[in-house]
C-alpha cells in the first residue's frame, strides 16, 4: 500500500524552493521521527510553510469533477475510487493535509492527483515510507529575456 501526505505550500515557498522539494520532503520527514520539543518546533515551521487547506472548495470540486465516475464513491468523510480489484485509493480532507491511501496500480491514485492539480497550483505529494515526492502540478520557471 502506498500512502501519500499532500500539503499546499505558501505560494513565495513554493516558486523559491522549486527543484529543491528535497527539502520540503526532509522537513515533513524529520517531523515524523521527532519528539517533544523538537516536534513542536518543526509543526510550526511546517504552518509556516503551509497552507490551510480550502476545505469546502476541495470538497465541491472533487464532487462537481467525479461525480459521473462509476468507480467513484463517497463514505462518511472519505472519498474513494475502486477500479475493481486491481486499483483502489481514498482521499481523505484535513485542515492542514490531504491523505490518499492507494493499493494496486496506480490509475486510482492518478485520478484524485489529475483532479488535485487543477483545483490549485501548489500541492506537494510526500510519500514518507518510499522517500517520494513531488509537485502534483509542476511549477514553470519564469524566463527573463
Amino acid at each position: 500500500m502506498r500512502a501519500y501526505q499532500l500539503y499546499l505550500i505558501e505560494d513565495e515557498f513554493a516558486s523559491h524552493y522549486f527543484g529543491r522539494e528535497r527539502m520540503f520532503f526532509q522537513l515533513f520527514e524529520e517531523y515524523e521521527r521527532s519528539s517533544g520539543e523538537m516536534k513542536f518546533i518543526l509543526s510550526k515551521q511546517i504552518d509556516f510553510v503551509t497552507k490551510p487547506i480550502p476545505g469546502l472548495k476541495v470538497h465541491q470540486y472533487i464532487h462537481q469533477q467525479l461525480q459521473r465516475k462509476k468507480d467513484f464513491i463517497i463514505e462518511k468523510s472519505a472519498y474513494y475510487i475502486e477500479m475493481s480489484k486491481r486499483s483502489r485509493a481514498k482521499l481523505e480532507v484535513f485542515e492542514r493535509s490531504l491523505v490518499l491511501e492507494a493499493a494496486g496500480s496506480y490509475e486510482a491514485e492518478t485520478v484524485f492527483f489529475e483532479v488535485l492539480r487543477k483545483s490549485e497550483s501548489s500541492f506537494l505529494a510526500v510519500d514518507l515510507q518510499h522517500k517520494r515526492y513531488g509537485w502534483l502540478k509542476p511549477i514553470k520557471e519564469r524566463k527573463f529575456v
